[in-house]
């Protein structure tokens, strides 16, 4: 044994640390970034949660009657065309602007109701074409979502989406709650309901 007092231990070999792969949920892996994409500066990522079923937050998204009640609070348009089907074309149509003519061109990218819609953004012919993603995660009652709108390039785009930041807080925090708040439990609105687009 005092044999071996004064020669250097060899150093031991401790297992490998496994990481814990998180468990995420179906819109949450659909989100998922791309290989080798960073987050950018002008990406708008807007999270609210509402206390209404994730089926009243899709009803908002997708039936264009309701559309236009809650996007007219940031001056937004009504879509016209649309439906939740992979593949459809449609546009939004608001009142013109100086510098823009009130027109956004989508294309319906991806649809899983009522936890994914996905679709291009198309505001002008020199803008990006950038990409807009609406994912619910329903937590009983209440439902967590979540608005991204990315693709934005350069100082221009940078520009247009703090813009559009600002819109779109206004329509989530504003005319979101205003509509979901008039719904019934079928999703259509109550009788003698006074919401109304802005002209």
């Amino acid at each position: 044994m005092g044999s071996e007092i004064g020669k250097p231990r060899a150093p031991r070999h401790e297992p490998p640390v496994q990481e814990e792969t998180p468990i995420m949920s179906p819109t949450t892996i659909a989100e998922t970034p791309a290989p080798g994409r960073r987050p950018s500066k002008s990406d708008i990522h807007i999270v609210r949660e509402y206390p209404h079923p994730a089926e009243q937050i899709w009803r908002l998204l997708t039936d264009p009657e309701l559309v236009p009640l809650w996007t007219s609070t940031g001056q937004g348009g009504r879509p016209v065309g649309f439906s939740p089907v992979v593949g459809t074309r449609f546009k939004y149509v608001a009142k013109p602007m100086p510098g823009w003519s009130g027109v956004v061109e989508c294309e319906v990218l991806e649809v899983r109701e009522p936890f994914l819609l996905r679709y291009t953004w198309l505001g002008a012919e020199k803008d990006d074409m950038t990409v807009v993603t609406n994912r619910l995660e329903p937590h009983g009652s209440r439902t967590l979502f979540t608005w991204d709108h990315t693709g934005f390039t350069g100082i221009g785009g940078f520009v247009v989406s703090r813009v559009l930041n600002t819109v779109r807080k206004k329509m989530l925090d504003v005319g979101f709650p205003a509509v979901l708040n008039d719904l019934d439990e079928q999703g259509k609105l109550r009788p003698g309901s006074t919401l109304k687009p802005r002209a």
